[in-house]
């Protein structure tokens, strides 16, 4: 689906990747991991095509991802950004609705505005269906965010989702949901790739992680070859302890207790 061949991006002659190399197929689940700083974000932003590579390629569906006109990307592919700052009071299905842009030219159709319903539906928040978006707590908002994003691609085959942090502001139970709700469309053949700050949400939900470190491709492979103790420290500076629980099939991931962190003044 997706080929990622060497790719790099700077700003001002500061390197923020180099020569990263992974690929997506339809199925897969792949989180990207890493410290602050690391390049998670801007490699979302080049895989999404919103920044162009300085270096290397990016293929999606035997294309060069720069060939393509953005409402033929548009089509195939949906994006959830990190930040989505809306002051305008559009309501939620207006917003959700917008997901279905690329499909229709002046008004929607009946099939668009059911899908509309469906995806309000699956990420359980049709009761907002009629609010205004800027009166929506931070976790409501992005839960809206997901469903636009998922009206996008419901009709897609083998469609593929880019998620920047996708469960910011959202409390654990609606957490657990998103995560299983991107599952869900793996099973169906879409692929995700996500952003994700939680290391044991990775090592939980992922069929593929890459570990960015200082812009570059630390450790690639399956959620336990990647996470791992030695890994871990040596991306993010923090001891950790991989603790297996009784009747769990992963392990969890905890600050190893014993360590003292140069920098910090123990209290």
């Amino acid at each position: 689906m997706m080929e990622i061949n060497q790719v790099g991006f700077e700003v001002r002659g500061r390197r923020l990747l180099h020569n990263v190399s992974f690929s997506v197929n339809p199925g897969e689940f792949w989180a990207i991991v890493g410290a602050n700083g690391a390049g998670k974000s801007t490699l979302i932003k080049l895989l999404s095509s919103e920044l162009t590579p300085a270096a290397g390629n990016i293929i999606f569906r035997g294309k060069d991802l720069g060939k393509y006109k953005l409402r033929e990307l548009a089509r195939q592919r949906a994006v959830l950004t990190q930040h989505n700052s809306i002051a305008l009071s559009f309501t939620v299905q207006e917003i959700v609705l917008m997901g279905r842009y690329p499909f229709y030219d002046s008004q929607p159709s009946q099939r668009d505005l059911a899908i509309v319903d469906m995806c309000l539906k699956k990420v359980g928040i049709a009761h907002l269906k009629s609010r205004l978006y800027p009166t929506l707590s931070g976790g409501e908002q992005q839960r809206v965010q997901v469903s636009r994003a998922l009206a996008q691609i419901w009709e897609v085959e083998n469609g593929l989702l880019l998620l920047d942090e996708p469960t910011t502001g959202m409390d654990l139970l609606h957490q657990f949901e998103t995560f299983q709700l991107a599952k869900e469309m793996t099973a169906k053949g879409f692929a995700v790739v996500a952003v994700i700050h939680d290391l044991n949400q990775a090592l939980q939900y992922a069929d593929k992680v890459l570990m960015l470190k200082n812009g570059e491709s630390f450790a690639t492979g399956a959620p336990g070859e990647v996470l791992n103790e030695k890994y871990i420290k040596a991306a993010f500076g923090l001891p950790v302890q991989l603790i297996q629980a009784e009747n769990l099939p992963f392990p969890i991931i905890v600050p190893h207790a014993a360590s003292v962190l140069p920098g910090i003044p123990q209290i």
